[in-house]
């Protein structure tokens, strides 16, 4: 590393991302709201990711569907952005944010706006916090169920990775209900609620954040964010841990800038 600093050519690019995933996953859940009703959203969701499982073994390759290099969502990728426009941080070029995988992270999108839909009808009510319970108990028991013939997989994001997480979701929701709105309890809410004032720039600085320390030399060895895991904190705390640490408060300078955007009443929408 030299640490010299160049414009990476649009061919080099990468196209699809998180912030570009949830811009197509509320763009298309937005068209979906307008025009249909909520039980044709569900059916649309269960197509979408009945139809995507088919797809992930119509078209990888025979007897390795599912392995990163020769499954459909990298070979349709690759075929329609080809292999300088996607993500190359794993052991081969693959977009955990692909085009292909995008259709099944849409669900999650509407399974949020039911849920959300149902609370303000319902209110925060002992039976609404039931029901939330109950139906996060069965995604989670199906996706369990699914998993026996569909991992979950996150960079897939398989139909059963999408019913785990949903209903992991509204388990939380229901549990978050119930202490902050019937019980008051307000522990950590502040925390946390700085980051949901601006979430999607703090998402962003944390990313912008994260590579200007990658590409900031302190040695022939390591860069900047390199140097202050093991020489700081992985110091003070040996092994995994420090590692852990060094997450922690990268967070919370994150964190600190929600603060202050909080404190001076500054919310970014993007």
């Amino acid at each position: 590393m030299d640490g010299a600093w160049e414009l990476k050519p649009f061919a080099e690019t990468r196209i699809m991302g998180v912030l570009q995933r949830i811009a197509l996953c509320y763009f298309v859940t937005a068209i979906i709201f307008y025009y249909l009703s909520e039980k044709a959203a569900i059916i649309l969701s269960v197509m979408l990711l009945l139809g995507y499982w088919a797809i992930l073994y119509l078209f990888g390759q025979s007897g390795a569907e599912l392995e990163m290099a020769t499954n459909a969502v990298t070979r349709f990728d690759l075929f329609v952005l080809g292999e300088g426009h996607i993500y190359k941080r794993d052991s081969i070029p693959f977009d955990p944010e692909g085009i292909l995988s995008t259709l099944p992270s849409i669900v999650n999108v509407i399974g949020g706006f039911i849920a959300g839909s149902f609370i303000q009808r319902i209110g925060k009510t002992f039976e609404g916090i039931a029901k939330l319970l109950l139906v996060g108990f069965l995604l989670m028991a199906l996706a369990r169920w699914w998993d026996l013939v569909l991992p979950i997989s996150k960079k897939l994001w398989t139909g059963s990775f999408v019913l785990y997480t949903v209903g992991i979701d509204l388990s939380i929701m229901a549990i978050l209900i119930y202490f902050i709105e019937l019980k008051q309890k307000h522990f950590g809410v502040e925390f946390t609620t700085v980051f949901g004032k601006n979430p999607l720039f703090i998402y962003l600085f944390s990313e912008l954040f994260f590579i200007t320390l990658r590409l900031i030399p302190v040695n022939s060895e390591m860069d900047a964010f390199e140097w202050v895991s093991e020489r700081i904190f992985q110091r003070i705390f040996p092994g995994s841990f420090g590692a852990f640490v060094t997450a922690i408060v990268f967070m919370l300078v994150c964190w600190s800038l929600g603060w202050w955007l909080n404190k001076k009443r500054i919310y970014i929408k993007i």
